[in-house]
């Protein structure tokens, strides 16, 4: 990109809606328009992070770092500065498309038993679970119409990712959640991929702005997981989308000092337990409480529910975790 395009882009996002995309809170404002808050950066514990809104630029007294918004992408996503250019390329230009798709998506799923019928066999049978997460779901071949109709161009639709470079649908026959900037979809088919996503980054932790304020999380590798537990009552659950937190996630996690539950999967070949122990380890070193959740071998939480566990039952594997 030229340096014209890249003021263009830096005029047109905002470095202090940006933060605000990302969970940042400013705590009190400073003389000249400036904000001041904690520093998403590191693990902060006294504001220390300055944004100033009308220069575009941020700075943090704790850890040094400062710059603009394309600066701040680099740090915040642990991505070199043409990745980070790109990731906010496409989220000032796809998150539109993407709240359309899902709205679309969310009119599908009780249009088609056979989503309907899935979403009980994965134990989900409350409205308000399937409310709260926004589940919908993409039966293919008409996303594209429906989106060119509300007035989305093509080349949107394929730079998000929601149609192929054929220009057919990317999901078809999956049960669609929407993530911040994605969309997972869990195919229902045995014939395709089970997991898939969109192009970019998976976010951070699964409804953290709800989650946060608690002192005890539950932290569960995938999203069928997160509803089983949340239909049951544990509202101070969240979801990793896998076992490998990525930097944006860690800091979310380490945010302040709590006890983290981690009830990872108990696969055969041990990888769940694995990964919880050095996840564990990483986040005693950032200050908090780290305890894994054991079940039995071969299941997690979802299968768990699903084969008649309850929410007192979960309460015991709760207390009996270990270090």
């Amino acid at each position: 990109m030229t340096r014209e395009a890249l003021d263009h882009l830096k005029r047109q996002i905002s470095v202090l809606d940006y933060l605000q995309a990302h969970d940042w809170r400013p705590v009190r404002q400073l003389s000249r328009g400036r904000w001041m808050g904690l520093c998403p950066l590191h693990p902060d514990h006294h504001p220390s992070l300055v944004v100033d809104p009308s220069k575009g630029l941020f700075y943090c007294y704790g850890c040094g770092r400062g710059g603009d918004v394309i600066r701040f992408a680099e740090i915040y996503h642990e991505v070199r500065f043409p990745q980070a250019v790109a990731m906010l390329r496409q989220w000032r230009g796809v998150a539109p498309v993407l709240q359309d798709a899902a709205n679309f998506y969310r009119l599908q799923l009780h249009r088609h038993g056979a989503a309907v019928d899935y979403l009980h066999q994965r134990g989900l049978r409350s409205p308000e679970v399937i409310d709260h997460m926004r589940i919908g779901y993409a039966p293919g071949a008409c996303l594209r119409g429906w989106l060119m109709e509300l007035g989305h161009p093509l080349a949107v639709l394929s730079q998000a990712g929601l149609v192929t470079s054929a220009g057919y649908d990317a999901y078809m026959r999956r049960i669609v959640f929407p993530l911040e900037g994605n969309l997972y979809g869990r195919s229902i088919s045995a014939s395709a991929p089970p997991h898939r996503f969109l192009p970019g980054s998976k976010g951070g932790l699964y409804f953290w702005d709800q989650v946060r304020r608690y002192r005890e999380v539950i932290l569960v590798e995938g999203l069928f997981d997160y509803a089983v537990l949340w239909q049951a009552g544990f509202h101070n659950v969240t979801c990793s989308l896998g076992t490998h937190l990525n930097g944006y996630q860690l800091r979310q996690l380490s945010d302040c000092t709590r006890t983290v539950y981690l009830a990872f999967d108990a696969d055969s070949n041990g990888s769940g337990q694995q990964a919880a122990q050095s996840l564990a380890a990483q986040l005693r070193e950032r200050g908090s409480n780290a305890l894994k959740v054991l079940l039995p071998e071969g299941q997690d939480p979802n299968s768990w529910f699903v084969q008649g566990g309850d929410a007192q039952q979960f309460q015991s594997l709760l207390e009996n975790a270990q270090p």
